[in-house]
């Protein structure tokens, strides 16, 4: 195995997969990172199949994507397959986030793969309009038409990326291209990400400096991950086979008429409660900048959460106040899925509230009277 630390690409790897010390009491909790890899992957492959087949003209896109299900050997397969992951790339992703949240992982030294980690999550929020069906057209209507909100040059931005002054051909061409592009760049962040966290190795959940007790990655670590992909590969199987349209939305199955609107505009299950949080203020400009603030205001979770210590593993409060910022967090997808009629405006409007108010009230008031109570047990 000699060669493995003396050939200059190899040596690289090895540092990463087979030598990288990690900490010995990290759970399962720490295999998501290695599971959206494998996600990103699929995606990178099955979306290059499916782009081999697939027709980026308003005319004939739906069309190619029923071509690609009846016709294209195994083509219902790849589709079923990118259209699944997309999903569990999205739950992987929350998991992800929940386990940072949870553990503290955004504290120094590890801002920077934490502010890597949620580019990489906004720049996930896809283009859902390569379908061409009823609602990828109108989600993409609709998404596009929030940059309108900009005061003095919104609409000329809209009808810019429209390429005139309706979703159109132009549009769905553009569309196509970033969706091809954006996994690429996806790719080379979630290797500045690995890098990043290379630098100071992974959290533990007891929060504490753990140099004294790592074992190497490979062999331990490697078949840990091993575990969660082969049971990923599982359910992902079920899915695709038996339960294809499960996490789809049935409207996409008409193709797109600019003619008929639907009933209920909704995006993809994953952004309700984004749609929730901008539904929530009636001002226009306001909901935007309330939507993408609900985003970009993970960024600040370094300088608000003022505790001394890492994690919530022994703080009974921030336990409490994570799993109230969870059911928060459902309520909101629950809202974004319903009519904007009484009382789920109102709903939305408390959990819009609280959900910011976590990270700028909540987080920092807990972190003070924990460090307040602690200075006063050490004084006495």
């Amino acid at each position: 195995m000699r060669i493995l630390k003396t050939h200059v690409l190899l040596r690289f790897l090895n540092s990463y997969l087979v030598d990288n010390p990690e900490p010995a009491n990290i759970t399962y909790l720490w295999n998501f990172g290695s599971l959206l890899a494998v996600c990103l992957i699929i995606q990178i492959l099955t979306g290059a199949f499916l782009a081999m087949h697939y027709t980026p003209n308003v005319d004939f896109a739906f069309n190619s994507v029923e071509h690609i299900m009846r016709d294209v050997n195994n083509g219902w397969l790849i589709r079923y397959t990118h259209a699944n992951v997309a999903s569990f790339f999205f739950i992987f992703v929350y998991m992800h986030i929940g386990r940072g949240l949870y553990y503290s992982s955004y504290k120094s030294p590890r801002v920077l793969v934490w502010s890597i980690g949620v580019i990489i999550f906004i720049l996930m929020m896809a283009i859902y309009v390569l379908p061409y069906g009823q609602m990828s057209l109108w989600g993409a209507t609709v998404i596009t038409n929030l940059l309108s909100a900009i005061p003095i040059f919104g609409q000329d931005i809209v009808e810019l990326i429209w390429g005139g002054f309706s979703v159109s051909n132009a549009t769905l061409n553009r569309f196509f291209s970033l969706h091809y592009l954006l996994p690429f760049l996806l790719a080379a962040l979630a290797v500045a990400h690995l890098i990043a966290v290379h630098e100071h190795g992974s959290n533990n959940p007891n929060g504490v400096n753990s140099n004294v007790d790592r074992y190497a990655f490979h062999p331990y670590f490697i078949f840990k991950d091993l575990v969660t992909i082969f049971a990923f590969f599982l359910v992902l199987s079920i899915i695709v086979f038996f339960y294809p349209n499960l996490l789809g939305h049935s409207d996409n199955y008409i193709p797109a008429d600019p003619m008929v609107t639907p009933a209920s505009i909704v995006p993809e299950w994953y952004l309700l409660p984004y749609y929730a949080i901008l539904r929530s203020i009636p001002n226009k400009l306001l909901g935007v900048l309330a939507m993408f603030g609900s985003l970009l205001i993970l960024l600040i979770l370094p300088l608000t959460d003022l505790s001394r210590i890492r994690g919530s593993q022994f703080r009974p409060a921030m336990k409490l106040a994570f799993w109230f910022f969870v059911v928060d967090f459902f309520i909101l997808m629950w809202i974004g899925s319903q009519h904007p009629n009484t009382p789920y405006v109102e709903i939305g409007q408390i959990a819009t509230a609280f959900y910011f108010s976590w990270f700028l009230i909540v987080v920092p008031l807990i972190g003070i009277s924990e460090n307040t109570l602690m200075d006063v047990a050490i004084k006495n």
